[in-house]
């Protein structure tokens, strides 16, 4: 496939956007600052600018484009740029240049009739990640039809580009699927990150104690893309297991009393159900921290 990726210079898009040029698509990065990754396009976009993101996706990629008889249209997006968390900006750009961004490559998209959009929307808007003080799901496992009611900048700006995606998928009829991605881990961060989480368990309670190692990431994008037909969707990206090495009982004891349990899970399950993602598109995540790190746990 010939794929359109905003935000392939970010955390998610370094690792996301060779592993789909591995699958043997052609990859343009679109972003303020270039991949440098030989088997990846650069191409400078300021998403935030209609005519700029329109002008690029109607546009050529390579250079070698230029002796085909006609020029190549896309055949898929994969949108990941945003301003990844609050913190980082003021609020109101946050929002603004999130929201505005995600617009932008949705309306450009459909225009152009480009079938297939891929999206990053987030953990957060569940309400909990970026919650003033403790906030507690309104039941386990988390799943696709928890309330999505935010209070913070950015993951409010998430939950209005599920609600324009799922607008353009209604005036277009294009399979957009938006991912609820939890914690983008990379190979090298368990190491570095996980011991303490699996030392003190209260460290994950904003993520729900989940995460998603970017190389399951880069599949469940491929899934996406090799899946035709499903309208407009979200789904939760996570692996199956929890980042911590506290049981799922301890878990729920710990941080959950009161917290409904709709269905029984396996010892060290994730919150962040990803049930939805296995069943429609095949999502089977192959990594975990246990890969590099032993479970203090698990004989216990």
């Amino acid at each position: 496939m010939r794929i359109f990726l905003t935000g392939g210079s970010g955390k998610a898009g370094r690792h996301v956007a060779p592993y789909l040029a591995e699958q043997g698509h052609q990859v343009t990065n679109a972003d303020l600052v270039p991949l440098d990754h030989p088997d990846v396009n650069d191409l400078r976009v300021d998403l935030t600018d209609a005519g700029e993101v329109y002008s690029a996706l109607a546009g050529l990629a390579t250079f070698d484009e230029l002796d085909l008889p006609e020029k190549p249209t896309y055949d898929a997006v994969v949108h990941l740029a945003a301003i990844p968390a609050i913190l980082k900006q003021a609020d109101s750009a946050t929002y603004a240049i999130n929201v505005l961004s995600t617009y932008h490559v949705l309306e450009a998209a459909t225009r152009l009739g480009i079938p297939k959009v891929v999206f990053a929307s987030s953990e957060t808007t569940y309400g909990i990640c970026f919650a003033q003080g403790e906030r507690k799901p309104l039941y386990v496992p988390v799943d696709e039809e928890h309330p999505t009611v935010p209070e913070d900048s950015y993951a409010m700006s998430k939950v209005a580009g599920e609600v324009t995606a799922r607008s353009f998928h209604a005036r277009s009829g294009a399979d957009i699927y938006g991912l609820r991605i939890n914690n983008v881990i990379e190979p090298h961060e368990y190491a570095e990150m996980f011991p303490d989480f699996l030392a003190d368990p209260a460290l994950r309670r904003r993520n729900i104690f989940a995460y998603i190692d970017v190389r399951d990431l880069g599949h469940m994008i491929q899934r996406c893309l090799e899946t035709d037909g499903l309208g407009f969707e979200v789904f939760n990206v996570a692996n199956p297991d929890m980042s911590v090495a506290a049981t799922t009982d301890e878990v729920i004891e710990r941080f959950y009393d009161g917290v409904e349990v709709r269905r029984e899970m396996g010892r060290d399950e994730t919150f962040f159900a990803i049930d939805k993602a296995r069943e429609l598109v095949g999502f089977d995540p192959q990594h975990s921290w246990r890969d590099v790190l032993d479970d203090p746990r698990r004989d216990a």
